[in-house]
């Protein structure tokens, strides 16, 4: 039996770009014929991984520069130039059977995910193999040119460094073609957010004034034009307990850990784009958090209709009612089966709503009430599975 622990968001969020096209413009999806303002899952996830990390103590990079991150290492250690870059391109060129491509600038061809202490641990394999790598480039110096050169370093140990993974790669995986062993399934999805009822970008005329202008001169020293957008938001995303408590070897502890960091950083932080100039900083207004058996479930389709504003013109209680009417109606076609838990917390204290479970205070109670459900019901699966 697998199990999931969802999270659902309403959250408000006033005028800010927290996710921009090619153009600039704020994200847009049209969803029950109507145009909704949307914030990608990868801009989401950023903050919400580097959250995890920074309470783990485990930083990881998702990045293209071991190469020249190792060639900074070896100068810092006296290394010269030359034979610190090469020893960094050799780490790319040695890595598994056939290597991962280099390019111009010293940049892998493709991105990789793996603990920053690699970096220090690359280069010390570069020390152990100083002469070799001396021999190497020099050969490598007198070759023809565009001749690929070989591989120097031990490609079992170089595999072995950039397969290791921290917490937040086991839970939101790692995908590398070139070396296959090093995939990990992750753990955690989370679906685009978009708003609620219909949104559409807005334009936002700026000047900027040149403060040493003299008095009798007059106009800005720059204008332009932005785009922004504010609505509400529904915002989703499940882990898999199971594949997490495998990713971790069985770790309990830190699966438990790991998933309440997740879960706290899902309700808590927010996309950094264009925040010096919006500083959009809300939270959430209700969360509802459910551990589910067999499949994960998504609200999206509570709003499928559009919200529309209540008499005071807002869309916050009223997208809290759909939600609540869609959920009940959810929970009576289940049969609120395969669910050992499901909770919530929401802005005002009064509301009542019939779907989502009990009511907790504070995001933290609930938080620990959803996380300690999951992973009790986990443990009482691998038990039943022992016997």
């Amino acid at each position: 039996m697998t199990l999931y622990l969802d999270l659902n968001a309403l959250q408000s969020v006033p005028a800010a770009n927290l996710n921009r096209d090619d153009l600039g413009s704020p994200k847009q999806v049209r969803y029950g014929d109507a145009l909704r303002i949307r914030v990608s899952s990868q801009s989401w996830k950023r903050p919400i991984r580097l959250g995890v990390e920074q309470d783990l103590g485990e930083k990881a990079a998702r990045t293209r520069l071991v190469p020249v991150k190792v060639q900074q290492a070896l100068e810092r250690a006296g290394w010269p130039t030359d034979l610190a870059a090469f020893a960094g391109s050799q780490v790319a060129v040695s890595a598994g059977k056939k290597g991962i491509g280099l390019e111009a600038a010293g940049h892998t061809s493709v991105l990789l995910f793996l603990p920053e202490a690699a970096i220090e641990e690359l280069a010390a394999v570069c020390a152990e193999h100083r002469e070799a790598l001396e021999t190497a480039m020099t050969k490598a110096a007198s070759a023809k040119k565009g001749t690929k050169a070989p591989q120097t370093l031990p490609p079992n140990t170089i595999e072995e460094i950039l397969k290791r993974r921290t917490a937040s790669i086991s839970l939101l995986g790692r995908m590398l073609a070139e070396l296959p062993d090093a995939n990990v399934d992750g753990a955690a999805q989370v679906a685009h957010a978009f708003t609620t009822h219909a949104a559409e970008p807005q334009r936002d005329y700026f000047t900027a004034v040149d403060d040493w202008l003299g008095e009798s001169e007059t106009g800005s020293g720059h204008l332009d034009t932005a785009e922004f957008a504010a609505g509400v938001f529904y915002r989703y995303g499940t882990v898999n307990v199971t594949d997490l408590l495998k990713n971790l070897d069985g770790d309990a502890k830190a699966a438990r850990t790991v998933l309440a960091s997740f879960a706290e950083h899902f309700l808590m932080s927010l996309p950094q784009a264009k925040k010096n100039s919006t500083a959009p900083h809300t939270l959430p207004d209700l969360a509802y958090l459910a551990v589910r058996e067999h499949r994960p479930l998504s609200l999206a389709a509570a709003f499928e209709t559009p919200v529309t504003a209540d008499r005071q013109g807002g869309f916050s209680k009223p997208s809290r009612q759909a939600l609540d009417t869609y959920t009940v109606n959810i929970n009576r076609l289940t049969g609120d089966r395969n669910r050992p838990f499901h909770g919530h917390t929401v802005i005002d204290p009064e509301e009542q709503p019939k779907g989502f479970g009990t009511a907790h205070e504070s995001y933290h109670e609930l938080v620990e009430a959803a996380v300690e459900a999951a992973i009790s019901a986990a443990d009482s699966t691998v038990a039943g599975a022992k016997q």
